[in-house]
């Protein structure tokens, strides 16, 4: 069961790793910000994005057919799958077919929710991650905390330890520049000897039956040229109907995840290379189930971009871990409880509803309209908890008449003006990790009763 405030506490033990993280998140939410306000049709691109998502989702089917149809043509073997044993059944079999035993894989948040290096390092082949955060975490034998930034939780310090390690760089090496190149040279390596390349997708369009890949290292394309057989997985929701689309959602992406106008590499594959073979794997794994819920289906509008974990005051300050799911932040909060609301009932809470990451959405996501509604969820389901249960029905009661709110109000200030300060900041939570401020001699009802009878007297 996950216990995000558990987990939380485990992160913020370590202060100085809590406040870098916090701040690098920040900085590229300024960085985010800036790049929105430079483009002066922003709020139009993210309404006509919202649009575009929500028509393909109405018409999923048609378009689904429709990219099959058109991918088949140009070559690429299509497959379907029901949920992520089915991927990778698919996928294992696809290479086990053709005797691969090495796999080179680029950053793929489908393939990590399916738990696909597993499956395959079980039965004997080895992948290897090449975007350079997924290499990292996968040598500390970590999953990403970050979607778009897997290592951020890490410093540089310590990759250069861990390069030392299994890279042999020099000892103490800390700068960035020297590792990229250590792990360029190595990960060239891996590339030149690999059998099959996978890689996600950030975009498929129905239209042309093509992919969209876009990152800022490369190594997709290295991935998906070199070796004789590539596979592409997505998530049935990756689609989009047309190739004029992509305008759209290239212009919101980099700028909503990095700060950046355009990522570095933005790839459209149509087909497979000359002499090679190429299998796209569609996965559905709950997301029919999502999109029947009015509620909850914008949440498949998500394009994957992480502007919500950089922006969220909750994220930036626990870390991806917390969530114990494979996404995290505000986009996990609502996808973990369709995975099973008993295990993900703590999410919901670990959100202050400040509604920065729907503001923040390149797709209009409404993310903390979303949570809220889970709340009420956790609670209807009987996952609420006897003390957190048993708070909210007194609460309700309280605050529902004004005379016990009164009085309830003047009894805890009496007794909180009474008590020294710190028993009051040891009893209290909020206490426990600063001071309570000085509590008022008198309530703001009583204050606003004598404004008003004062200013009558004047009058």
């Amino acid at each position: 069961m996950s216990n995000h405030a558990k987990k939380a506490a485990e992160f913020l033990k370590d202060e100085e790793r809590a406040r870098w993280h916090d701040q690098s998140l920040w900085f590229l939410r300024e960085k985010r910000d800036n790049a929105s306000k430079s483009v002066p049709d922003w709020e139009s691109l993210r309404e006509t994005a919202h649009k575009i998502k929500r028509h393909t989702l109405a018409n999923l089917p048609r378009y689904l057919e429709q990219f099959e149809e058109n991918a088949r043509a140009r070559g690429v073997h299509v497959h379907y799958a029901f949920d992520g044993s089915e991927h990778n059944s698919i996928v294992l079999k696809i290479l086990k077919e053709r005797n691969v035993s090495r796999v080179v894989k680029s950053k793929s948040m489908l393939t990590e929710e399916c738990g696909l290096n597993h499956v395959l390092q079980k039965n004997g082949i080895e992948i290897i991650d090449t975007d350079l955060g997924e290499r990292i975490v996968q040598l500390l034998g970590e999953p990403p905390s970050h979607m778009v930034l897997p290592a951020i939780h890490r410093k540089k310090e310590e990759v250069g330890k861990l390069f030392h390690k299994y890279l042999g760089t020099e000892k103490g090496a800390s700068d960035p520049t020297y590792l990229a190149n250590a792990a360029r040279a190595h990960l060239r390596e891996i590339f030149l000897a690999s059998e099959a390349g996978i890689s996600g997708v950030n975009f498929a369009i129905a239209e042309t039956g093509g992919i969209t890949i876009v990152t800022n290292e490369g190594n997709a394309d290295l991935g998906n040229s070199l070796p004789p057989l590539y596979i592409a997985c997505m998530g049935i929701e990756k689609l989009l109907p047309y190739s004029r689309d992509l305008s759209v959602f290239t212009r919101l992406l980099a700028r909503s995840a990095t700060g950046q106008p355009i990522s570095t590499y933005t790839s459209h594959l149509l087909g497979p290379q000359p002499g090679q073979e190429m299998h796209v794997v569609m996965v559905d794994n709950g997301r029919s189930d999502i999109l029947k819920q009015e509620k909850f289906r914008k949440a498949l509008f998500c394009i994957r971009c992480g502007a919500c974990m950089n922006t969220c005051p909750v994220y930036r300050r626990s870390g991806g871990y917390s969530y114990n799911y494979v996404i995290p932040g505000p986009i996990g909060t609502v996808l973990a409880p369709h995975r099973g609301i008993k295990k993900y009932k703590s999410l919901p809470s670990a959100c202050t509803h400040c509604g920065s990451c729907t503001d923040v959405c390149p797709v209009k996501v409404n993310l903390h309209d979303q949570i809220l509604e889970w709340k009420a969820e956790v609670d209807v389901s009987g996952n609420l908890g006897f003390v957190k249960k048993s708070a909210m029905v007194m609460a309700t009661i309280v605050l529902g008449n004004a005379v016990l709110l009164a009085l309830v109000g003047n009894l805890a200030r009496m007794i909180f003006r009474i008590l020294p300060k710190p028993i009051c900041n040891f009893i209290t939570i909020w206490g426990r990790t600063r001071d309570l401020p000085d509590i008022p001699a008198k309530s703001f009802r009583k204050v606003y009763n004598e404004r008003v009878m004062n200013e009558a007297d004047h009058g």
